[in-house]
């Protein structure tokens, strides 16, 4: 029986997780759960599922969880620092499924602890790459992509030897906006720019959907992942969602990972490896399907795309920058402080007033992070004005 455990439980990825381990009794244990304020649901989880600990981000919750669990086996906990205690628990395998930056010390502590760690949280790679393949080598974890597009190149890559690589190619639906005029996007609502065609996500990453800043979070997490440069990682909009990352190799040869557009088959794909498990996903009807269409994105239409990419190449802290401005920003445009276009403007003023800077362990990016977020609330509130 494999032990696992599941951080960030009552969000999309972690319920989905723990949606595919029912379809599997007996076959798993789970040893910890924790969430960020979701009491309630982390209470009816952890009986569902006999967890060992049960732990809520905010300590407000903790006497809410403490009374639903209260006649269990469960030991409930609450704060932080209980999380990153929850996260360090022995486990064979642990999904790391914190949202934001929130999620940086909780899935280094998984790291540290060593086995299988399925990474859902681009952040954590996207902020603190270095620091956090340092400590993969150190402890001698496995990284296991649970976004379908890393996933599905993780899985295309098995076609060939690494040196015969010549670039990978992510897909982007494109959002709610894909065809939208700019006066369009000046007038989005969040109701609107929440209302993704394909996929059934959060809020914060269908807002980064639509401006596909997602899709720059993601360039930045493959070139870590896969230790690949910027010139090696291309991006094609593809609306249909089906066919979820390429890989070109030197002979010609393309090999793609295809499916229904369900968070189920990549997380199934990582809970399993190496080898595969069931899932209730719908099967891939190609023929239903019809045609695929694929095109290279306008970074004028999306300039976060641009933005992502510029800070990649600009290196040290410069993605923890972008991401802790963009958390902000699509916070204030979620509360209708700012517009749409907003967001990416705010993104580049951060960037350019603070630059890159180093961020070459944990301490270094929580500052940096600190530091971008302060900087851009006051450009928030200008544009507001």
């Amino acid at each position: 029986m494999k032990t696992v455990s599941v951080l960030g439980s009552t969000g999309s990825v972690g319920t989905q997780t723990l949606a595919l381990l029912a379809e599997h009794p007996g076959a798993y244990r789970v040893r910890a759960l924790t969430a960020g304020r979701n009491a309630r649901l982390l209470a009816e989880q952890a009986v569902a599922f006999g967890a060992e600990r049960a732990v809520i981000g905010d300590p407000a919750q903790y006497p809410a969880l403490a009374a639903a669990l209260a006649g269990t086996s469960t030991r409930a906990d609450a704060g932080p620092e209980a999380v990153c205690e929850a996260a360090a628990i022995p486990a064979d395998w642990t999904m790391a499924a914190i949202t934001g930056a929130a999620g940086l010390r909780p899935t280094l502590a998984a790291i540290r602890r060593g086995g299988a760690v399925a990474l859902a949280n681009k952040e954590a790679l996207v902020c603190a790459g270095e620091v956090m393949l340092a400590a993969v080598r150190e402890a001698g974890a496995t990284l296991l992509p649970v976004d379908s597009e890393h996933n599905a190149i993780f899985q295309a890559l098995a076609s060939g030897p690494r040196e015969a690589l010549e670039k990978i190619i992510l897909t982007a639906s494109g959002g709610p906006f894909r065809t939208a005029s700019r006066e369009d996007m000046a007038r989005a609502t969040p109701e609107t720019a929440l209302r993704h065609p394909v996929w059934s996500m959060g809020a914060k990453i269908s807002i980064d959907s639509a401006t596909m800043m997602n899709k720059g979070l993601e360039v930045i997490e493959a070139a870590r992942l896969f230790g690949l440069a910027s010139s090696e990682i291309e991006v094609l909009v593809h609306p249909q969602s089906i066919v979820h990352g390429l890989v070109c190799w030197r002979d010609g040869s393309v090999i793609a990972q295809l499916g229904s557009p369900d968070m189920t088959v990549p997380i199934a794909h990582a809970l399993a490896w190496p080898d595969r498990i069931a899932t209730p996903a719908r099967r891939l009807d190609l023929a239903r399907a019809g045609t695929l269409e694929f095109a290279t994105p306008d970074l004028d239409h999306f300039p976060a795309l641009r933005l992502a990419r510029e800070a990649l190449e600009a290196g040290g802290g410069a993605p923890a920058i972008l991401n802790a401005a963009n958390e902000v920003a699509v916070a204030a445009f979620l509360e209708r402080r700012i517009g749409f276009l907003d967001i990416a403007a705010v993104v580049a003023e951060v960037l350019a007033h603070l630059g890159s800077r180093p961020a070459n362990d944990l301490a270094q990016v929580l500052a940096l992070d600190a530091m971008a977020r302060e900087a851009a609330m006051p450009v928030c509130r200008r544009r507001a004005a």
